[in-house]
């Protein structure tokens, strides 16, 4: 493995700081745990239940082969999450520079910023998502409502807003360690509160909850093919909820301090985390069908149909770690990264945070009354659709073309003649590669012709991508040797 003792001359410069350096060995603290927390907060979010929850309605399949689907999903997502995450274990670097070796050193501003777009709107949105979490448990403890708004907003839900916005700032300014110990905390609560939760609804239902599961989601008259196609979408589903954090997994496992814990990590965090956190959605839905009437997928309507102070206090507070948790992995980290990535001479790990939070203040305030409310999810969509090209080109690169070996001194060097200095920092070739793929991985956004392809125009997108660079940097390969054999003979 390629080393870094300190700053080199080259290293020293512009591309590098405190967010994007190598990591030293003694600070690779992260073990299995870490890891598995990583997945358990990026699955238990509100939307996330939602999501696993829905699965099991919309795709008129029954239990079983959604549990198949979902767990396929989270199989094929850990084992792209382990190709992507070695780099970071070997190297211990976080995606930005680990992109400068296909990209170029220039060019690898090209991915940091979409991939930190895409996390700064979603950051801001996520945070107004768990302000309502707490919202609700000040309601709960306080009893008061207030009716008057301003842009969409009670005074007491701009409140709540602006306590879970400072509080992600305290959190997230005192570094990864305590991110680690946050993720280590509210991984693990959210589950007993699920548990908590799926007591009251078992007691409630007078045992009829496991019956219900088992046959409240069957389809009337299932047949191989509607189970099929609803397995193939729930898996594309999945995958593409999974996308983003596919391509940056370095972000997190350049923190582990091995293969094999990063390995072990995903493996637990993903299938094992998935089918629990599923099965758990499944019985609380049930149950809340059994009760109700009526199918829920929104686990706080549930906890408010259930009349209970103490069990709305309890959850608020899960909701609240849930999505702060979420937001921390998916959001807050890439974004640093990728803003750091943008001018590094000048933006810190502090600095790139600061300018995250300032973007979600923004992004967050205005979602009730504006953002929400103007379709954005196509801008964000799109945006998205632009990263399955560049994980392609990724892997094709350090896999393949590179076999596994960086100058790691280079990754930070604005020399021309550094290894990734390529054509003035830019590597056409790769951005050849991104364009093609990202035309179809686009188009599958916006062509109706194409919405077929679900979650998959992702993983379709990738190997675009990966085997476009392939071509590319196999002829350069070869015109090279054709040069150098022309001079050879010439001489």
């Amino acid at each position: 493995m390629a080393s870094m003792h300190g700053h080199t001359e080259g290293a020293a410069g512009e591309l590098d700081n405190d967010s994007l350096h190598p990591l030293p060995k003694d600070e690779k603290k992260w073990g299995w745990f870490e890891i598995f927390n990583v997945w358990a907060n990026d699955i238990q979010s509100l939307f996330g239940y939602s999501l696993v929850a829905s699965l099991f309605i919309s795709y008129g399949v029954t239990g079983w082969t959604a549990f198949l689907a979902l767990l396929t999903a989270s199989l094929l997502v850990m084992c792209l999450v382990n190709i992507s995450g070695k780099p970071g274990v070997e190297h211990g670097i976080p995606y930005p520079v680990l992109a400068r070796a296909s990209m170029g050193v220039r060019g690898a501003k090209l991915p940091s910023v979409l991939r930190a777009t895409v996390a700064v709107f979603w950051y801001g949105a996520q945070t107004y998502f768990a302000s309502t979490a707490l919202y609700l448990l000040l309601v709960t403890l306080t009893g008061y409502e207030s009716t008057s708004e301003w842009m969409g907003l009670s005074a007491l839900g701009w409140v709540s807003f602006l306590i879970v916005w400072a509080l992600q700032i305290a959190i997230f300014s005192r570094g990864m360690n305590w991110v680690g110990t946050f993720l280590n905390l509210a991984g693990p609560f959210v589950y007993l509160v699920m548990l908590g939760l799926l007591v009251v609804l078992w007691q409630k239902s007078d045992g009829q909850l496991w019956d219900a599961a088992q046959t409240i989601f069957a389809p009337e008259n299932p047949t191989w093919t509607s189970e099929f196609n609803g397995f193939v979408a729930i898996v594309g589903t999945m995958v593409a909820y999974f996308a983003a954090v596919m391509i940056n997994f370095s972000d997190f496992s350049r923190y582990s301090r091995s293969h094999r814990s990063m390995k072990l990590g995903n493996l637990v965090g993903l299938p094992l985390n998935m089918v629990l956190f599923s099965a758990l959605a499944l019985l609380i839905t049930a149950g809340a069908a059994v009760i109700y009437g009526e199918n829920i997928t929104n686990p706080s309507q549930i906890v408010e149909r259930t009349d209970s102070a103490l069990l709305s206090v309890i959850a608020a507070v899960t909701f609240f770690a849930a999505t702060v948790g979420i937001n921390l992995v998916a959001n807050f980290i890439p974004a640093v990264n990728g803003i750091a990535n943008m001018a590094p001479a000048r933006l810190d790990f502090k600095r790139a945070g600061w300018i995250t939070s300032l973007f979600a203040l923004v992004i967050g305030g205005f979602w009730v009354s504006f953002i929400s409310r103007i379709g954005i999810s196509g801008f964000v969509n799109t945006l998205g659709a632009t990263l399955a090209p560049l994980y392609g080109i990724m892997v094709m690169d350090y896999f393949i073309v590179k076999k596994q070996r960086l100058k790691l001194q280079d990754l930070y060097s604005t020399d021309p003649a550094g290894a990734y200095a390529y054509e003035a920092g830019w590597n056409q070739k790769a951005l050849f590669a991104f364009v093609i793929g990202a035309v179809f991985s686009v188009s599958s956004v916006w062509v109706e012709e194409m919405s077929e392809l679900s979650g998959y125009a992702w993983l379709l997108g990738a190997a675009i991508g990966a085997a476009m660079y392939a071509m590319a940097m196999s002829s350069a390969v070869r015109e090279a040797g054709a040069r150098y054999h022309k001079g050879k003979v010439a001489s």
